[in-house]
């Protein structure tokens, strides 16, 4: 750590009462720069974190995190917060194996309220918290701070309406507006306006006239003079629909003017009922780069810290999401009915290509994972081809939708799921293993999984043309295999045998094909042969081709980076139990515990899902002890 001239005197959060405003001033200078220190070589979420930092200072001087109760939305905007909660020093490791998360963790912190790492959450998570603080007469307020695009999210509204209708008092929800989601305009006159309905003065006659109308004039008084208060409020300011739902609005706020965020934060803690503070922050403030490009800052690998250049290797190949993203924008030259969706991931989908050359045949629906789903299956009810394009961490949030909305009525829509299997430094919260497990529950449904680029293209070419649900899955990352040309279909539910062998069958699903091909390939030093296979499609199987080789192999290994509670393995596993069959099964995947964050090769060696790892395992398996390397 550099020696940062007040950063590096601040313990914790209650140091920050000690300070002057202009050595305040320089620890948030020096926070931003440690900020975008640590994450060009870490990698991270800057943008949101460097647009935050006052933010973060003024509701730690104004709330004490040991009784109130502070709930970061998503939580890679929480850099900071970490920082001045006592892991100052521990945030070098941000993102790293054994290190600190790039998300809020409950067991990392207790200054960490909530987990969380999906957007949308904080307003339900701190109404609970705040209504179980009631019911238990504990002390404290509750604060939300949603942004970052996660107000668009339904469950954004829920939280909202129910806090509406409860009408807690110490409740506040901190609208972090960075552009990303609701952008109204600011300037003297809202800055204005925002001190009047925030002077305590204002607030008690306020208050004493309601009670006066109410007296004299009933309910309907009150609601008349309600309905007038929020009429003029709705000409100076955006927030009719907060105070429709019940919330008093405050806003809006500069979110890099300190001053006036701790003067607005102490006046509202002296107001009644649930309260929304509209705050404007910069997204990537402080640093240029990011600053002039908030999309790719959002969340990046490590960069170049004065060009702010990704640091990227030389001929790397495409990563699989660009590979989707051509090869959909390929097919849709061909066919004009097909049509692409997306939850907010334009860009980290692969998306970009075909938002451009198709602009009326693409849909970014928001953070509504959920509206998405049922979106696509109504373009699909009219005859279009939707593509319904998902991370895998994502898919989740959508999937009672892609059971009742989709699988259902038998719609055919196509759900490109990306980002599968471990993703490595962001963690528990985004590794995409669960799909398998929870979409192979689905009726009807087609589960597949490419082991190449030229495997991908064919299997969308497939599902756009099949009419029936379709799920391809594939990981984060660089694609393997050849350049692609062209699309040939698949037989849905065919398989590939690879390598012929005896004895010991390797089935790999998706990137662990080629883990199968190299374990062969280590196996057959100690004189061992096996049958490998593409097992390609995870549902429906190629129940021909596995029948053949149960009969033929006695040792069954199967290979996934997906859950093994409900996964491909298991799904083998059943269909030996079924029929009867004796063979031996053994199972790589994901165990039955949630991984934390590292590098990919990391995570592996410590499930123990390395090449070399599976080589030793398989031959223990397989129980023959006089195993001598061959030659």
């Amino acid at each position: 750590m550099k020696n940062y001239t007040v950063l590096g005197r601040i313990t914790d959060y209650r140091d920050l009462q000690k300070l002057s405003p202009e050595e305040t001033q320089i620890l948030i200078d020096e926070i931003r720069d440690y900020i975008i220190d640590v994450t060009s070589k870490t990698g991270g979420h800057i943008g949101p974190s460097l647009g935050v930092v006052e933010l973060t200072v003024a509701l730690l001087k104004v709330f004490d995190p040991e009784i109130d109760r502070i709930v970061w939305d998503i939580g890679h905007q929480a850099y900071s917060w970490k920082i001045l909660t006592g892991r100052k020093e521990q945030f070098r490791t941000l993102r790293q194996y054994g290190g600190i998360s790039g998300f809020l963790k409950m067991k990392e912190s207790k200054y960490d309220h909530f987990g969380a790492g999906h957007s949308s959450t904080s307003i339900s998570a701190s109404l609970g918290m705040r209504k179980a603080k009631d019911i238990l007469k504990k002390e404290g307020w509750t604060v939300a701070i949603i942004g970052d695009g996660a107000m668009t999210a339904g469950q954004a509204f829920e939280g909202l309406n129910h806090a509406g209708w409860l009408d807690p008092d110490r409740f506040i929800v901190i609208l972090n507006d960075n552009q990303m989601s609701i952008s109204p305009n600011v300037g003297a006159l809202y800055t204005y306006f925002n001190r009047i309905i925030t002077n305590e003065v204002f607030q008690k006659s306020r208050q004493k006239l309601k009670d006066v109308i109410k007296k004299v004039f009933g309910e309907s008084g009150a609601k008349i003079a309600r309905k007038f208060e929020e009429y003029l409020k709705g000409l100076f300011t955006p927030g009719v629909i907060f105070e429709e739902l019940g919330f008093t609005y405050i806003g809006t706020i500069d979110g890099h003017n300190l001053a006036e965020l701790e003067k607005t934060l102490e006046n509202v803690k002296k107001m009644r009922g649930p309260i929304i503070v509209h705050v404007l922050t910069q997204k990537g403030k402080g640093y240029q780069p990011a600053e002039e490009n908030p999309t790719p800052f959002h969340g990046i690998s490590p960069f170049d810290k004065i060009t702010g250049t990704p640091i990227k290797k030389i001929g790397a190949p495409p990563s699989w999401s660009k590979v989707f993203g051509n090869a959909l924008v390929e097919l849709a030259k061909q066919d004009s009915k097909i049509v692409a969706i997306t939850p907010a991931m334009k860009e980290g989908s692969g998306l970009s290509r075909f938002a451009e050359e198709f602009p009326d045949r693409f849909f970014d629906v928001g953070i509504a994972e959920q509206h998405a789903a049922t979106f696509a299956a109504g373009l699909a009810a009219e005859g279009l081809k939707p593509v319904l394009s998902y991370y895998s961490t994502f898919l989740q949030r959508g999937y009672d939708q892609v059971i009742h909305d989709i699988a259902l009525q038998g719609l055919p829509v196509v759900i490109a799921i990306d980002r599968a299997g471990l993703v490595g430094e962001d963690g528990p919260t985004h590794h995409g293993v669960y799909d398998i497990s929870f979409l192979r529950a689905v009726p009807d449904i087609v589960i597949s999984a490419p082991k190449d680029r030229q495997e991908l293209w064919n299997l969308l070419y497939t599902a756009v043309n099949s009419g029936r649900v379709f799920a391809i899955r594939y990981p984060r990352g660089s694609a393997v295999g050849e350049e692609e040309k062209g699309f040939n279909e698949i037989p849905i539910g065919s398989w590939e045998v690879l390598e012929d062998g005896k004895e010991v069958l390797l089935l790999g699903v998706g990137r662990y094909v080629s883990r199968a091909l190299e374990v062969s390939k280590e196996l057959k030093k100690y004189g061992i042969k096996p049958t490998v296979v593409n097992a390609r499609f995870i549902r429906p199987m190629d129940e021909k081709l596995l029948t053949e080789l149960l009969k033929s192999h006695h040792y069954v290994i199967t290979m996934e980076d997906s859950a093994l509670n409900g996964g491909f393995g298991s799904a083998v596993g059943e269909f030996i139990l079924d029929n009867r069959f004796t063979n031996e099964l053994l199972r790589f995947g994901i165990p039955d515990r949630f991984v934390q964050h590292g590098k990919v090769n990391q995570l592996e060696e410590e499930l123990g899902i390395l090449p070399h790892q599976m080589v030793e395992r398989i031959k223990d398996f397989i129980r023959k002890p006089d195993y001598k390397v061959a030659g």
